[in-house]
């Protein structure tokens, strides 16, 4: 199907708006993990300044002399605050353009301005994130609003497919929705684990501290508020309820990997058409290297590069799995009138 021009440039400027979201994730995740979150005590600035080069002493022990000013963590948190910025900016040109551009029939008009709502919501997660003091629910959903925004986009940059699913493929479609949710809640546990600073509980792989069922807390591990005013910096949680997140999220990987693998063999076995057994094929790489990359995460200590690049792959895998249910769910074809003669022609409606 041929597209207008601008609906080219806009698919190419939703596709890097998606390839900002990525770098913002990842860049989210290298200052999580350098304990950087509350580098900046104050939202959207830091210690009141625009950057931290403009940070003197004295700023530093007013209001905020509970924390002690520390250049390199709030450089982190400063970059991924410009980054986010950045963004921002992209996705809001989108909206702008895709109203616009209404006229034209292909046009996505709705998920642009729904972009613009994530990202008002994102901001408040991210100020949210400071004011609670890390609080591991919110940063959960902030890493979780991240992702949404990275797979909104990528959805709007992927033109769709002109074909009609054939009855082979419908049971695919049915194990695409079933697996799609199965690596959206592991998403969630996973931010849950980091959050939590849960990863570190099990040191070994596939055992779990020696065995392979070891003490655990349920009780106390997914409690989503420990009350107001709880400074959850390195975590607040005692070591069996850190151990039962660890349980889980290694649990929820297989079922929700084992889910994504069947999905990818039965797209390459039913597919009609290239486009779907390239996708499920790039969908089964994604799944081997996340589980590859989280074990040797575990393996090699857990070294800063390799858990930033886990987070890394849980983007890659959820676009991956995106650029699948775009094979398996071409746009429809819908019927209009035209003004001139009454005859009928066919167009795809707007995403």
């Amino acid at each position: 199907m041929q597209y207008s021009t601008s609906l080219t440039w806009f698919r190419r400027a939703a596709r890097l708006g998606a390839l900002f979201a990525l770098i913002v994730v990842v860049v989210g995740a290298w200052v999580r993990l350098t304990d950087a979150g509350l580098g900046c005590p104050d939202w959207p600035g830091c210690y009141g300044h625009v950057h931290p080069s403009q940070v003197a002493a004295v700023d530093a022990t007013g209001a905020y002399a509970g924390r002690p000013f520390e250049y390199q963590k709030a450089m982190h948190e400063m970059v991924h605050r410009y980054i986010a910025g950045a963004l921002g900016l992209v996705i809001l040109g989108l909206a702008i353009y895709s109203v616009w551009n209404r006229r034209d029939p292909a046009q996505p008009r709705i998920l642009p301005l729904v972009l613009v709502g994530v990202v008002g919501l994102q901001g408040a997660l991210g100020a949210f994130t400071v004011t609670l003091l890390l609080k591991p629910l919110i940063v959960t959903l902030h890493l979780a609003g991240g992702l949404t925004t990275l797979g909104l986009l990528w959805w709007l940059s992927l033109a769709p497919t002109r074909r009609d699913v054939k009855a082979a493929e419908r049971p695919v479609r049915r194990l695409a929705l079933v697996a799609f949710a199965a690596l959206g809640c592991q998403i969630l546990l996973g931010g849950w684990t980091s959050t939590n600073y849960a990863a570190v509980a099990c040191p070994d792989f596939p055992t779990c501290q020696g065995t392979l069922w070891p003490r655990t807390d349920f009780g106390n591990a997914f409690v989503l508020s420990h009350g107001p005013g709880v400074d959850y910096a390195g975590g607040v949680l005692g070591q069996p309820a850190r151990t039962a997140i660890q349980v889980t999220h290694r649990l929820g990987a297989l079922v929700a990997g084992t889910l994504l693998l069947l999905l990818s063999l039965g797209a390459f076995r039913r597919a009609q058409n290239g486009g779907v057994r390239l996708a499920a094929v790039v969908l089964a790489g994604a799944v081997g290297l996340q589980w590859l990359i989280g074990m040797n995460l575990i393996w090699q200590g857990f070294p800063l590069w390799l858990g930033t690049g886990h987070n890394l792959g849980a983007a890659l895998l959820l676009l991956a799995t995106l650029s699948l249910l775009r094979q398996l769910w071409p746009a429809p074809s819908v019927i209009r009138f035209s003004s001139a003669d009454g005859r009928r022609s066919v167009s795809r409606p707007p995403r």
